[in-house]
């Protein structure tokens, strides 16, 4: 018996055995992948996916408000590093009691992804604020959604110019 055997034995766990279990869980994987990115209901962006199936997946058919008065976005109008853009949003409402701000999003109309936040609040956040940096691939639409705890939504948005881009693959089109 050799060194190899004899440590695989008094430790019960075996070079084999870690290659079947790593075969195993690849094969679900492939199996499972066709469904996985797929699904509307799981929340995950597909590769290259357009804003308005940002938009479907994440809202649904919920309409958007118009939050100008209500939600204040700040950003640049021209961007000179697309790799680091400021970015704040403040909204009116309150964070406790109803309805309230349960969720702010930054979405990027011509990103590759174009999520780029998702921010959560509660009772405890104090005020529906955020301030952050973002990438921007190219001269784009910025949109602040602000999402109600009774479902309603609020957008404003702002174009921001960017002359260089901050991301490595910008989309095509």
């Amino acid at each position: 018996m050799t060194n190899e055997e004899i440590a695989e034995k008094k430790s019960g766990f075996s070079r084999r055995g870690f290659l079947r279990g790593l075969g195993a869980i690849v094969a679900v994987l492939a199996a499972g992948k066709e469904s996985f990115g797929q699904a509307t209901g799981t929340g995950l962006p597909l590769p290259d996916e357009p804003v308005e199936a940002t938009l479907t997946r994440l809202f649904g058919n919920r309409p958007f408000q118009p939050g100008d008065g209500k939600i204040k976005l700040e950003l640049p109008l021209i961007a000179e590093d697309g790799g680091n853009v400021a970015i704040s949003v403040d909204a009116s409402w309150p964070v406790s009691g109803t309805p309230r701000v349960s969720n702010i999003y930054i979405v990027s109309d011509r990103n590759r992804r174009p999520m780029l936040a998702k921010f959560s609040f509660t009772p405890e956040s104090g005020k529906a604020f955020i301030a952050t940096h973002i990438r921007l691939a190219t001269t784009t639409e910025v949109r602040a959604i602000v999402e109600m705890s009774d479902g309603s939504l609020y957008a404003v948005s702002k174009n921001v110019r960017v002359t260089i881009s901050g991301c490595d693959l910008p989309p095509q089109g």
